[in-house]
């Protein structure tokens, strides 16, 4: 059963009063308004975020154009051919354990843009399609950034919201994971029954991005309490946070990683961009600076990709996969 958004939504939060504030009290309100719905949701909305409306249209069109290029071409660019899972993914690539079918999306792939493949793929260049410059990899490359820029900024209030030194994320930011996926959901009417654009599942890491496309609607967050699903309209201008598991993890579950999943609604096709913010592979858990674990960003990863990356010993070994 799907909640009605009367009953229920889920809360947008200015963080202009948290980087910009005009009175004492802007940026705790934020801080608070933050860690309530991490906890209570483990999603949340947010405007005032610093990402250029103009630029949120460039990605748009820089999508249409890399999706829109023949199959062939696509295919040449496949993640699965690449070291550091960059590039394209193809529709029915993707499918997760319980669903009756594979996902419906197609995907591509950029992160941090490092010359030479480091740490077994997890740093490394990206792959980028036979396009214009200002057709694809210009704006592209200037939304990632802005994008990851606001990753840190939701990590630092994060850790706030716990009582955490601010300066916790400068360490955690050193060289921070941070891989984006642009996706397009074909029309519904082109999906088979029982077929969701992205099946219900939790994120694995960090704090997630989510830009959706305005006006298409598709996004659903299941709430625990009512044992209900909710919808997340795509509005203009505001992006949907939301926590992955190693941050309730890592917060002594203070913060939730909520189930979700993604059912094209609209008449048409449906694009969204998630930038998934993880922190630098040798860090250990910020929210919690005294856990005895011990345990990386690095590690959860190892263990998280184990089955689609081809780690080395020495990887293994460096982010501490051999003493757990």
């Amino acid at each position: 059963m799907i909640m009605p958004l009367g009953e229920i939504a889920l809360p947008i939060i200015d963080l202009k009063g948290y980087t910009e504030p005009k009175s004492p009290g802007d940026r705790q309100l934020v801080i608070e308004q933050v860690r309530d719905a991490a906890r209570q949701y483990g999603f949340f909305q947010v405007k005032g975020h610093g990402i250029p409306l103009a630029l949120q249209g460039d990605l748009l069109r820089c999508m249409s154009n890399v999706f829109n290029l023949p199959e062939n071409e696509k295919l040449k660019m496949s993640f699965l051919e690449n070291p550091c899972r960059r590039g394209y993914e193809a529709s029915g690539m993707s499918h997760r354990e319980g669903d009756a079918l594979p996902d419906a999306k197609e995907c591509f792939f950029v992160g941090r843009e490092d010359p030479e493949v480091e740490l077994s793929g997890f740093y490394g260049p990206n792959v980028w399609p036979n396009l214009p410059e200002a057709d694809f990899r210009g704006p592209v490359w200037s939304y990632y950034q802005k994008t990851s820029e606001l990753g840190k900024t939701i990590w630092s209030i994060l850790l706030e919201g716990l009582n955490r030194p601010l300066e916790l994320v400068e360490q955690f930011a050193k060289r921070p994971i941070v891989p984006m996926k642009m996706i397009r959901y074909p029309p519904h009417s082109q999906s088979a029954v029982g077929q969701f654009g992205i099946g219900a599942h939790t994120d694995f890491g960090g704090v997630t991005i989510l830009f959706q496309q305005p006006g298409k609607d598709g996004l659903e967050v299941w709430h625990e309490g009512r044992e209900e699903w909710i919808e997340v309209p795509a509005l203009e201008d505001v992006y949907v946070i939301n926590c992955g598991d190693m941050v309730q993890r890592w917060s002594g579950n203070a913060y939730k990683s909520a189930r979700h999943r993604v059912i094209n609604k609209a008449d048409g096709e449906r694009m969204s961009c998630a930038t998934f913010w993880h922190g630098d592979v040798h860090a250990t858990n910020p929210l919690q600076p005294d856990d005895p674990n011990k345990e990386t960003v690095g590690l959860l990863l190892a263990k998280r990709f184990r089955n689609q990356y081809s780690f080395t010993k020495e990887f293994l070994a460096e982010v501490g996969v051999g003493a757990t």
